[in-house]
């Protein structure tokens, strides 16, 4: 019996031994995570220059330029080379229009010659044929039907498309 209790003894040591000491533990390495350099924050781009052209007029069944509305593309040729020095192109749309006096398709015609008209005074003032397009609605677009005020149909209007 004494043989029993020693051999329990040693049993109960040796298990608390490995209890308390244990298997050796397992290294864990924590590796340092990489610094990654925060990316700097974009510059904010400067607002493209809104282009506002007002309308050009024109005298009844002609499509030659007035001396006052010549002024006012000469404005807008500024605007429009102002914004292509800060790096917007502008695409615009000269939009030929006429009163409702004679046939649909006289109309249509002298709209497109009052827009070309309108484009080729633009170019010579140093706007970039590529940024000019023509369009022509004829009577299409009236802005009135009263025959005392048609002079507001017969006009050229400009419609920004597109910055570049």
């Amino acid at each position: 019996m004494k043989k029993a209790i020693r051999l329990l003894t040693v049993l109960v040591g040796v298990g608390l031994l490995v209890t308390m000491v244990g298997c050796p533990k397992r290294q864990v390495i924590v590796e340092p995570e990489p610094y990654v350099e925060p990316e700097p924050e974009p510059e904010p781009e400067p607002e493209p220059i809104k282009l506002e052209l007002g309308t050009v007029y024109f005298e009844f069944d002609r499509s030659d330029i007035r001396t006052g509305d010549a002024a006012t593309l000469e404005g807008h040729a500024r605007l429009v080379k102002s914004a292509a020095e800060q790096g917007t192109r502008p695409t615009i749309v000269i939009e030929g229009h006429c009163c409702p006096i004679g046939t649909a398709a006289y109309n249509m015609a002298l709209g497109m010659r009052r827009a070309e008209s309108v484009k080729t005074f633009l170019v010579r003032l140093g706007v970039s044929e590529g940024q000019l397009s023509t369009i022509s609605y004829g009577e299409e677009q009236l802005v009135t039907n009263d025959a005392n005020r048609y002079e507001l149909n017969r006009r050229a209007e400009f419609k920004v498309q597109a910055t570049k």
